[in-house]
């Protein structure tokens, strides 16, 4: 079974930075495009960025907008989020999928989910 594998998630300061990393399959990879997610406890998963198959197209949420960066590497079939300046609101499980059109930003668009991966910021 095709799945998606998030790593990377752990403890850190306000004003840190963390690197996620989420492994995809070869054919998932090659035609979806890629989108993280977050969702803190009592709350509903949303959307804080996604990347186009090419990697030429990004979209960020607002709230994310300037701090963390989205990307993939061909190369091992990877997709990444850069998280700087993290704030104890960015507190969630990351959750990494795998959607259609050309950039997604609604969850139930995403066919595919890894297993997420804790961040946790504190004050």
């Amino acid at each position: 079974q095709e799945q998606l594998v998030e790593s990377g998630g752990g403890l850190v300061q306000a004003g840190g930075s963390l690197r996620l990393s989420c492994a995809a399959s070869r054919r998932i990879f090659s035609s979806y495009p890629m989108a993280w997610f977050r969702q803190a406890p009592g709350k509903e998963r949303e959307f804080a960025a996604s990347i186009s198959v090419s990697g030429g197209v990004t979209s960020y949420a607002d709230s994310v907008k300037g701090r963390f960066t989205i990307s993939r590497n061909n190369a091992d079939n990877t997709v990444y989020l850069e998280m700087h300046s993290l704030k104890p609101e960015d507190t969630a499980v990351y959750y990494c999928g795998a959607g259609r059109g050309l950039v997604f930003s609604t969850s139930r668009v995403s066919d595919y989910w890894g297993q997420g991966t804790q961040v946790t910021v504190s004050s």
